[in-house]
């Protein structure tokens, strides 16, 4: 039974039971990816998930039932499910259903053709054979890989809404291993985007002198000095300490920035962006996962906190409008607070002369250890590091590892002294991504040899 009838089914039975204040909220996703080893494909997987979750208002309470059976007898039960819930739940929180008739931006049209198995497999294969072309010190453990995921998502409710969107999107891999003198080295490259006429040659010579780079690398000085942050590197900053811009962390008590909407947080120069329409982005949305319009808007700008992420609940809470952020990992997942493509805006200067304006000190192009050795309600961190010392105004080729960089970053986010004008593309395929310039920091704490 396809979504239309379903829904047909669960209004009917809502309507039996007398109940007014109701959402369907429908997701189903397609996967596929391919990988190598050894010149052969090694790895083939395609998934396939999906489901419908109700959620009604009964006495100023909502309740939950979700089911991946589309069929008359589901619609039944998770419409009776939901509704005993809602009868037995204590919590006294206000309940929201977006209303229907608002206006929405266009979505942009950013398909392409996806690609079958065959040439996902074909793609895999190329990228394998180029790879073991590369270098002769590519070792076995590099693979090529490619992949497709498309999805839907769907909602429904009884203040008229009445929405639906659909994603899809593609990617190459390239993962090098290289060998030298008893030494290993690893690097790899992921591209977006269709694979008809995709140049992996590109994506292949990255992975394979990334992974050379590191080969002889030395352990960093220990000391207090300026670091850049490589575009990577501060993405992957921004995606551990994100949640201390949600509305709803920020009310729990877990976010520095309860309350703080109004006030300097950052250095001038600093501007973070959520937009769920970026230009890199494989997946547009032009509505939450509740219903909101979603818009463009400067999270901070010019290192002043404009707003925090709201969903309807927080921005009740708040007094505010919802910011269109309400997001579900899954169908059956209860709604919480999500970016969509989130980034700090790109500065005036290149990456040259960001380099040069650091002086001396280290540019790091990896960090390890995020999930142990980050504190999002902190914001300390304690991180394993590699990459390319500074020296005379300059990135040396003189590979560095095995040191730490430690600091706070709310603290960080004032100490930003330079900004880099061009902003690496997003290498997810999801709807949240984070993506960053190359970034100054002046004065953290490198301990190594």
């Amino acid at each position: 039974m396809d979504f239309n009838s379903f829904k047909k089914l669960v209004i009917s039975a809502a309507e039996k039971a007398g109940i007014s204040e109701y959402e369907l909220y429908y997701s189903a996703s397609e996967d596929t990816d391919v990988s190598t080893f050894r010149h052969e494909i090694n790895e083939f997987s395609s998934s396939a998930a999906g489901g419908v979750c109700f959620r009604c208002i009964v006495g100023g309470k909502m309740g939950y039932a979700s089911t991946e059976q589309l069929s008359e007898s589901e619609a039944e039960r998770i419409v009776k499910s939901a509704a005993e819930n809602a009868e037995v739940l204590e919590s006294d929180e206000k309940q929201f259903l977006v209303a229907g008739g608002q206006t929405y931006r266009e979505v942009e049209d950013r398909s392409y053709p996806l690609p079958d198995t065959a040439q996902l497999v074909k793609t895999s294969l190329e990228i394998d054979r180029a790879l073991y072309a590369a270098d002769p010190l590519i070792i076995d453990g590099s693979q090529g890989g490619a992949g497709v995921s498309s999805g839907r998502i769907a909602i429904y409710n009884s203040k008229g809404l009445d929405l639906c969107c659909e994603s899809r999107s593609a990617y190459f891999l390239a993962a090098a291993v290289v060998s030298q003198n008893g030494e290993m080295s690893d690097s790899f490259e992921v591209k977006l985007g269709s694979l008809d006429g995709a140049d992996i040659s590109e994506t292949v010579k990255k992975s394979v002198d990334d992974a050379k780079a590191m080969l002889g690398a030395d352990v960093a000085p220990t000391g207090n000095y300026p670091v850049v942050f490589s575009p990577r590197a501060m993405s992957s900053l921004l995606r551990v300490y994100s949640s201390a811009f949600s509305a709803e962390d920020a009310q729990k008590g877990l976010s520095r920035y309860q309350g703080k909407e109004g006030e300097k947080i950052a250095a001038d120069i600093v501007t973070i962006v959520d937009d769920p329409f970026y230009k890199d982005s494989a997946t547009p949305r032009s509505f939450d996962d509740e219903g909101s319009p979603t818009y463009t808007k400067n999270v901070v700008e010019k290192g002043v906190l404009k707003t925090l992420l709201h969903n309807m609940k927080t921005a009740a809470v708040a007094g505010v409008s919802t910011t269109g952020n309400a997001s579900k990992s899954s169908y059956a997942a209860p709604v919480d607070i999500m970016p969509f493509t989130f980034y700090i805006a790109p500065g005036g200067i290149s990456e040259e002369d960001l380099i040069k304006k650091a002086g001396s000190g280290v540019y790091i192009t990896s960090l390890g250890g995020l999930h142990a050795g980050a504190n999002a309600i902190s914001g300390d961190f304690s991180l394993q590091s590699s990459g390319f010392m500074i020296e005379d105004g300059r990135k040396t080729a003189k590979a560095v590892k095995s040191f730490t960089v430690a600091g706070n970053f709310f603290d960080m986010l004032k100490q930003i002294t330079a900004i880099s004008d061009t902003v690496e593309k997003p290498r997810s395929g999801g709807s949240t991504a984070f993506c960053s310039p190359s970034v100054l920091v002046e004065g953290l704490s490198v301990a190594g040899k």
